[in-house]
């Protein structure tokens, strides 16, 4: 008996529910659709995307210019102080890098392959 009672109320239910139509689910998202990344980003995520946007590369994230390396177009090596160690791998398919300091001043030469470096002043980005 019990079994029977059971059955008919599972029967009555499951018609009821098929009768009223289901509403669609939503992420809360209806009227906007999905955020973009510049929407969604905070913090420095945020700083760097407004930074990339402008023009700028505030963290040197990008690959630096190419410049000749000659006197007239030395390579620019930025530096926060008045000095710094240069590594140059003179030849593409060379496996050994040659290091040297790189001075405030004037353009200065690899010792090895002759290429011109001038140290630059840089601003740190905080």
């Amino acid at each position: 008996m019990a079994a029977r009672l059971l059955l008919g109320s599972a029967v009555r239910a499951a018609r009821t529910c098929r009768a009223v139509p289901v509403p669609a689910l939503t992420r809360g998202m209806a009227a906007g659709g999905i955020p973009t990344d510049e929407e969604q980003a905070t913090g420095l995520e945020k700083i760097i995307m407004k930074a990339m946007k402008e023009g700028s590369d505030p963290y040197s994230m990008m690959k630096p210019k190419e410049y000749a390396g000659s006197k007239v177009d030395p390579h620019l090596v930025p530096s926060i102080t008045n000095k710094r160690i240069v590594g140059c791998v003179c030849e593409e398919d060379n496996t050994a890098v040659v290091w040297f300091w790189l001075h405030e001043g004037e353009a200065q030469r690899c010792p090895s392959c002759g290429s011109h470096y001038k140290l630059v002043a840089h601003e740190l980005p905080h």
